[in-house]
């Protein structure tokens, strides 16, 4: 027998809230066009679930709308959406006038032959959704969404933007959750996430409207540098937004590290022209500089060592950008970082001449040996003042500490050469500046009998550790 009736949905699913009484309506049609349909529906948790009307008689080509009614629960449904214990079942047969009535239909169905219709359960609403997503439960999500399509986008501005945040913050697969949304609809911001919006003079900040990027914990200049777009950098920092320049995304990236990772040269060299920090490590010890040497980029390197980023920065397994060049065999690379070994070689051994032409055709200021040792650091020990005067000049950081924190002042005092002390001091080197320990350079003087060296630091108001 073919069916008599059929049901509008293959599935009741209930808009569930905690102590809310929670209802889904089904329409059932006859397929009959010449005899009347009596119907019956049944539960498998008559506790928790009503139906109205529970049975009846429809018209031929007529249709009765079905309401199934929960009762209030004060738990959340042990399975969801899927219901693994609640179920309907509807039984149909062709009703006659003549052998009962319409009061008598359930005990006239019960001895009846009948067409049964099954139904399966399904929870679904905002509130579970919410309650998946706060758990972390993709699949729950997953399946709501496929369920419900209209649960995103039915959701007010501010319970989209709430269950967005809540995604974003989950410690696990917080991006596939946040992209799930944002591809099922979720609206935020007046859009659905269709991409990142150009930066103008107008709009600095639209870049965070797209939840993707607040999920991987980027801001607008990270976003900017990911795509390569510089006009939109210019902008951002034109903007005043120097301050986000090292921030830190999820994976402790700051922007810089970004633009090594991803080629994007002409983003990287405005960011380190901007301040940005050339050694910034990320969660992993990774410096812009060894990203770049990873990703093969030479052109990266060399930029990147000119504006005079560290190559011997070690990463969290004590891998530094010069170990990775070396086990690649990225000759040329070695070569551009041994630049900067070569400055140092030149400061230590006093040639001025040699120095200036290494750092004229992009030799690293910079550079650290195994003990931390700057080509200040080894100038300044060893008395040569025309090379300190020129690393001064060139912009070197005075108060860069070695392994054991000391500065090129420190270690001027320990050279005992007083020309280069009064130079640094004169530059505006600390002159209480503290080693690891503690040591301030005018304790040097006093525990190596300079005397001379020790006046002039008095004269200049430092104090002794």
């Amino acid at each position: 027998m073919e069916n008599l009736l059929e049901i509008s949905e293959p599935e009741v699913r209930i808009n569930f809230n905690l102590n809310t009484k929670c209802r889904c309506n089904l329409v059932l049609r006859s397929l009959s066009p010449s005899f009347p349909v009596a119907f019956k529906v049944q539960t498998s948790s008559p506790h928790k679930f009503l139906v109205n009307p529970p049975s009846g008689v429809v018209p031929p080509s007529s249709h009765v709308t079905l309401q199934f009614i929960l009762k209030p629960q004060d738990q959340i449904p042990p399975t969801f959406p899927r219901s693994h214990s609640d179920r309907f079942l509807i039984r149909t047969a062709p009703f006659d006038h003549g052998s009962t009535k319409p009061n008598s239909l359930n005990s006239w169905l019960s001895i009846r032959p009948t067409l049964d219709i099954k139904l399966k359960v399904a929870f679904v609403g905002p509130f579970l959704l919410q309650h998946s997503v706060s758990r972390g439960d993709f699949e729950a999500v997953k399946n709501i969404i496929k369920r419900q399509k209209s649960v995103l986008y039915d959701l007010p501005m501010k319970e989209a933007e709430s269950l967005l945040l809540v995604a974003t913050q989950l410690d696990n697969n917080s991006e596939d959750m946040v992209n799930l949304l944002l591809e099922a609809g979720l609206r935020i911001g007046g859009a659905r996430g269709e991409g990142v919006e150009h930066a103008n003079e107008d709009n600095v900040g639209l870049y965070q409207v797209d939840p993707r990027w607040v999920a991987k914990g980027w801001n607008e200049v990270h976003v900017a540098v990911a795509f390569d777009r510089t006009a939109d950098l210019e902008v951002l920092l034109r903007k005043g937004k120097h301050e986000t320049l090292d921030w830190r995304d999820k994976e402790g990236r700051t922007p810089l590290h970004l633009a090594a990772t991803k080629g994007n040269i002409e983003c990287a060299k405005m960011l380190v022209e901007s301040g940005a920090d050339k050694n910034a490590k990320s969660n992993d010890g990774r410096t812009a500089v060894y990203r770049a040497v990873a990703h093969g980029n030479r052109r990266m390197v060399e930029m990147l060592i000119e504006m005079d980023a560290d190559p011997t920065i070690s990463d969290d397994r004590g891998c530094s950008a010069f170990d990775i060049a070396r086990d690649k065999g990225q000759e040329e690379m070695v070569e551009i970082m041994e630049r900067g070994k070569d400055v140092l070689t030149a400061a230590r051994c006093g040639d001025r001449r040699r120095l200036q032409f290494l750092l004229k055709n992009g030799g690293s200021m910079n550079f650290r040996d195994q003990y931390g040792l700057t080509p200040l650091h080894v100038a300044a020990i060893k008395g040569h003042k025309d090379v300190v005067l020129v690393l001064v000049e060139m912009g070197l950081d005075l108060e860069r500490q070695d392994n054991e924190g000391h500065t090129a002042l420190h270690l001027a005092v320990e050279g005992g050469d007083l020309d280069v002390v009064e130079i640094l001091i004169g530059k505006g080197a600390n002159a209480k500046a503290k080693t690891k320990t503690g040591v301030t350079p005018l304790y040097m003087t006093k525990i190596m009998g300079y005397d001379h060296i020790s006046q002039l630091l008095l004269t200049r108001g430092s104090c002794s550790s």
